[in-house]
């Protein structure tokens, strides 16, 4: 049974490291004692995977990092939930793709073990990363995701302000353009909100709702506790 947790922001205003998601992060995890954490999207990996142990601590879990692995896809083959930071996407999927882990952590999932991601880690469980909101620091081999979901994200999801004399795109502008190339739908996520997948169902929890977007149709708003519709 497909089982991830994709969540908009790792860290949500006036709250520590994670702690918005401690609640859907135990549901996902139950009974896993370890978490493999890859920090790849920072470039102080070290301080990052602390950051992360600390975290994962105060809900009762140990956690290895996998940049601290001596062989990188031995430690995901014998993981029992994988946690996917955020930071760069570009950066992130570049080292997914150079340790060759893209086809080992899909199949995992696949498998039954727990997938949970923030904000570029929702993003690489997408088709692919052609929705997230970061600058292109690096050139990974290809745009594809570990396609464990069949929509984009769009995370930390801004809703257009009628009062701003921004004149430049809004989020929802560039959304209707990836509609303009690709039929994929996209999940535009705000901050504080998070997906449970359950193999095909897919419901939204947290504390912010969010906007299904298809190609030639109207956006459609969904709240907190719904199911988004297939």
């Amino acid at each position: 049974m497909k089982r991830l947790l994709l969540v908009s922001t790792s860290t949500v205003y006036g709250t520590p490291y994670l702690e918005h998601a401690f609640t859907e992060l135990r549901d996902l995890l139950g009974a896993s004692r370890t978490v493999l954490f890859v920090p790849y999207a920072l470039k102080d990996m070290n301080g990052y995977a602390a950051r992360a142990r600390s975290a994962f601590g105060k809900m009762g879990y140990a956690l290895d990092s996998i940049h601290e692995a001596p062989d990188a896809e031995l430690a995901v083959s014998k993981a029992e939930a994988i946690f996917v930071g955020g930071g760069n996407t570009f950066r992130l999927l570049k080292m997914i793709y150079d340790r060759r882990l893209l086809e080992p952590i899909r199949a995992r999932v696949l498998a039954g073990m727990p997938y949970s991601g923030a904000s570029a880690g929702a993003n690489l469980a997408c088709p692919t990363i052609r929705t997230t909101n970061d600058m292109p620091i690096v050139e990974p081999p290809s745009l594809d995701g570990l396609h464990l979901v069949p929509f984009q994200i769009n995370p930390h999801y801004l809703d257009p302000d009628p009062s701003s004399t921004h004149m430049g795109e809004t989020r929802e502008t560039r959304i209707h353009q990836f509609h303009e190339e690709n039929e994929t739908p996209v999940i535009g996520l705000r901050e504080g909100a998070m997906l449970r997948v359950d193999d095909d169902r897919v419901q939204l929890r947290g504390t912010a709702g969010a906007r299904l977007f298809r190609r030639g149709q109207a956006p459609i708003e969904i709240g907190p506790g719904a199911d988004f519709p297939q």
